[in-house]
Formats: C-alpha cells, structure tokens, sequence
C-alpha cells in the first residue's frame, strides 16, 4: 500500500496482462478514490487461444470492478513498430508502448502505470550484467521515467513478486497464468529460476541498480546539454570517460544517429577519432551519418553542416 501510495492522483492507464503481478497493481490502484485508472491490455496473437482467454479475462475483470478498457491486438499496432526492432521481446514492448501512447492521448492521461516489481528489477540487472552493460545500464528500470513520449510509473519496484500473490490470496483474487514463463526457451525465465536457488543474490542485485542508478543521474547532470554541431574534441578527451560517452551519445543524437543503435562500441568509436589523431578522421556511423575531424573539431558531414565544418 506504501508503494501504490506513490501514484499521484489523477488520469492514469494501467497495464494489465492478466498475470499475478498486474491484477494486484490493478486491485490495490482501484482502492484509491483519487484516481481514475483505464486498464489497457495488448494481446500479442502468439499464444493462440490462451491469448484470446487472456484477453477476455482482462475485459471481464475490469467490467466487474466498473473500468474502462482497452483491449487490442497485436495487428492493431505492428504497423507503428520499427522494423529494425528485430527482437521480439523488444517488439512487443515497443508495441504495448504505442497502445499506451494512443490510449493516452485519446482519453487525457497522465501516463500509464505498470506491474514491475523487485524480482524483476533483479532479472533485468542480471540481464544487463551478462550482456556487459556499463555503468549507465546497470540502474535497472525506473520507478518513473518517460519512455516514447509517455509518462511510466512503476511503483512496485520495492516489492516481492511472492507478496504480490500472498495479497491475491488473501482477496480471493483469481488470475492467469502464461506457460510460456516456464520457458527454458527463454534467457530470463532461466535466470529467474536461478535467482530462485540463490536468494543471497537478491540484495546485491538490487543495491547494484541504486548505486549505478545514482551514477548515471549525476552523469547525465554534469555531462553537457548542449552539443554543438561542430564538436571540440576536448568536450570528449579531457573528461572521465563516462562523462565522455554521455557527450558523444548526445551528440550523435543531435546528429540524427538512431538511439537505439548507439551502443558502447559506437560511442567509444566517435571517442576514439577524438582523441588519436592517427585514426580515420572520416567515418560513418549508423543511421548513415559521416563524421569527419579536422582541427580538433568533430563536425557532420552533411547538407547544412558541411559548409560550416569546413571553415
């Protein structure tokens, strides 16, 4: 209930697959007289009729406690999902990201609020520790941030998953469950498995998260906001390197790189043709973007910027 206190009152949309975690967030939000919550729910069409029943429960549930509701399929919104988002994890959430976006819009939300809890935050830091994220992608999720253009909460992030189903329970409260959790296909149901076996880990996860969380607010503070288009080298070789990259990602940003595509090795690429004069001064980075280096400046070359970086 502490946790669920932290929603601001007002216009929200909440995301509710049907599981455990979501219709427990759904059930402790309702209690709450000053919020006025839409339920939202994306059908992926990847499990069949289970999909379909997931759905159905959504839509039931929330007419029994006098919701609104939105249930889509996943045909409704693959169209306005990136193609060069291949993964099909990331596809859905880029997916569910665009319902909640249309959803907001169309009924005057303030964002949307969703089911994340402790044991997730543990699985997504693990995640990222094995696909060797650095400092900056370690801080796990967020209890609230803006992703897409909408405002996220996710105000379970401090509680268990088990404590979810204990206050299920304790209400009579029915859900569903996905098969596909049980999964060895699947990365992260085999690391939730071991975190299962290995409670001590649990703690260490988390304070991993807050301490790397803690490092990234203070480098996005003292990082530079405003990035010219024709770079000094110095903004990135005479400060630490985590400040470095923060600056070179903002950079390539203003300069029309994709932000997905600006990983470490490509943030460490533009550093790199900084700071040694014997590398390439003409390269090109992804989204098609060519940047050269001539007296210690880094500049576009492109239309409009070309002419400038020359002088």
């Amino acid at each position: 209930m502490d946790a669920v206190a932290s929603v601001p009152p007002g216009r929200w949309a909440v995301g509710v697959s049907g599981g455990a975690d979501s219709v427990a967030l759904l059930s402790l939000l309702r209690g709450r007289p000053d919020l006025s919550l839409h339920v939202v729910h994306l059908d992926h069409e990847t499990r069949g009729q289970a999909s379909t029943a997931d759905a159905l429960f959504v839509a039931e549930l929330s007419a029994a406690w006098g919701l609104t509701c939105t249930v889509a399929r996943w045909r409704d919104v693959q169209a306005e999902v990136a193609p060069v988002v291949r993964n099909p994890s990331a596809r859905f959430r880029a997916g569910r990201r665009v319902l909640f976006r249309r959803v907001a819009a169309a009924h005057d939300l303030q964002g949307v609020v969703l089911a994340h809890h402790a044991d997730d935050q543990e699985e997504t830091v693990l995640l990222r520790l094995i696909e060797r994220s650095g400092p900056m992608g370690l801080g796990g999720m967020a209890q609230r941030s803006v992703v897409g253009g909408i405002v996220v909460l996710r105000p379970l992030l401090r509680v268990r998953r088990d404590a979810l189903r204990e206050y299920l329970r304790s209400q009579n409260q029915s859900w569903r469950e996905d098969e596909s959790n049980a999964s060895d296909e699947y990365l992260r149901n085999r690391l939730r498995r071991l975190l299962a076996s290995r409670p001590e880990l649990n703690a260490s996860l988390l304070e991993v998260a807050d301490a790397s969380r803690s490092l990234a607010d203070w480098v996005r503070t003292a990082a530079p906001w405003d990035t010219p288009p024709i770079l000094d080298v110095r903004l990135l070789c005479d400060v630490p390197p985590l400040l470095a990259r923060e600056t070179a990602r903002r950079w390539l940003a203003g300069r029309r790189v994709p932000r997905h595509e600006l990983t470490t090795q490509v943030l460490d690429r533009l550093i790199t043709m900084a700071d040694d004069a014997a590398s390439p001064p003409r390269q090109h980075f992804p989204g098609g973007v060519l940047v050269r280096r001539r007296s210690g400046r880094l500049f576009v070359d492109s239309p409009g910027e070309e002419s400038t970086g020359a002088q």
